[in-house]
């Protein structure tokens, strides 16, 4: 029997509305398709629910969740490769919206070059990933809307952060073909502080209460952009938030690529009332995210152990430049400074890393010298290809 869930309720309006002119670039032809009668939504409350798991689900659910659990476990007190995990959560969500850029480009986004459009929209997005982590013990509106902030600031900076306050719509050229019509911008801020209070129960499943939320907060699209990656960060927010991923960012949205068809479907299923596919979905994307993930975090040893090779001495020194050689793909020479190395010894490191083709050197941003790791971004852009695609009823990569 599958899961049953309030299914969204729908009210019959017509378009457009008679303040709205007709684009005078339109041919009449497209007018006519566009006008009409369409159904907007109307969101069910959630807050108190009961969450009718279904036995396969919960198992599922539990199974997954300690897995998340034991692996966290491994980095008490901080993982290593947090940073990295997060770029390669925030590059796949971003991939999810057709945002894509090499892991090089987008490293050197996040230091200040705004040369690629892409590139820089998804350093931003890593910006949100990391507000929302920061806020995850303060799960409120005001949280959800920094995170939107830091999203949309350098793009759209009257929108970001800013609940809408016009009708939206998802796919077509207007509600009337639109693939759904999200509720009334009226009706959101209640909706939100609904579902706030949904996120903050601690009598659920934190992988379900995440994948309920995510589900929820894109049925109500409270913004009139940027909804998918407030939305997936969101899901960080919760995980962190309930304790289950204290150390490291899953990279849940590295698993909702291998299938973004089944994930938008269980998307339509739940506003359908059927929370079932939207949980299996995460949980499914949640494992092939940890898949992934080990084979990230073994290339990451690999330039580590690269790096160590490069001389016949492992200083204290070197460890320390190694350190940020793996957990930041590109970086400054403020940022070297920061870690307490001497300049000369600095500098003769990394010197002998870009002679041995370990560091490329980049132009300047801001006036400052950068140097990127080339196996490092190699290993991310080997991540991002492995979360485009499927595997087979083995788990092997096709």
């Amino acid at each position: 029997m599958e899961a049953r869930w309030p299914s969204v309720d729908y009210v019959e309006l017509l378009w457009p509305p008679r303040s709205t002119a007709p684009d005078p670039t339109w041919s009449k032809r497209r007018r006519r398709a566009n006008k009409g009668k369409y159904r907007q939504a109307q969101v069910p409350a959630i807050a108190n629910l009961a969450i009718p798991l279904t036995p396969q689900s919960a198992s599922a659910v539990q199974e997954t969740t300690d897995e998340i659990t034991r692996f966290d476990a491994q980095y008490e007190g901080g993982a290593p490769f947090e940073a990295v995990l997060l770029r390669s959560e925030s590059s796949a969500s971003s991939q999810i919206e057709q945002l894509t850029a090499n892991a090089r480009r987008i490293s050197l986004a996040r230091l200040g070059d705004t040369s690629r459009h892409n590139a820089t929209l998804i350093a931003r997005n890593t910006g949100a990933l990391e507000a929302a982590l920061e806020l995850a013990n303060q799960l409120d509106v005001e949280a959800i809307l920094s995170m939107h902030r830091v999203l949309l600031e350098g793009t759209d900076p009257d929108d970001a952060g800013a609940i809408r306050d016009q009708q939206v719509w998802i796919g077509g050229d207007s509600p009337v073909t639109a693939m759904f019509v999200p509720p009334e911008h009226t009706a959101v801020p209640a909706a939100l502080d609904d579902l706030v209070t949904f996120m903050q129960r601690t009598d659920v499943p934190p992988l379900a209460q995440a994948a309920i939320a995510h589900a929820q907060f894109e049925t109500i699209h409270p913004f009139t952009d940027g909804n998918g990656r407030t939305g997936r960060a969101l899901v960080s927010a919760v995980l962190r938030a309930r304790g289950t991923a204290r150390n490291f960012t899953v990279p849940l949205s590295s698993g909702l690529l291998t299938n973004t068809a089944e994930y938008f479907d269980a998307l339509t299923e739940y506003r359908r009332g059927n929370i079932s596919p939207i949980i299996d979905r995460f949980v499914d994307a949640t494992q092939q995210a940890m898949g992934n993930a080990q084979v990230l975090l073994h290339d990451i040893e690999q330039v580590r152990n690269e790096i160590y090779r490069s001389t016949a001495r492992k200083t204290k020194n070197l460890i320390t430049l190694a350190t940020l050689c793996t957990t930041e793909p590109a970086f400054t020479a403020g940022m070297v400074g920061q870690l307490g190395v001497p300049t000369s010894s600095a500098y003769r490191i990394i010197d002998k890393l870009v002679d041995r083709g370990i560091l490329r050197v980049e132009q300047k941003i801001e006036g400052q010298a950068v140097w990127s790791v080339k196996a490092l971004t190699k290993a991310l852009d080997d991540f991002a290809d492995r979360a485009g695609r499927r595997r087979d009823s083995q788990g092997h990569w096709l």
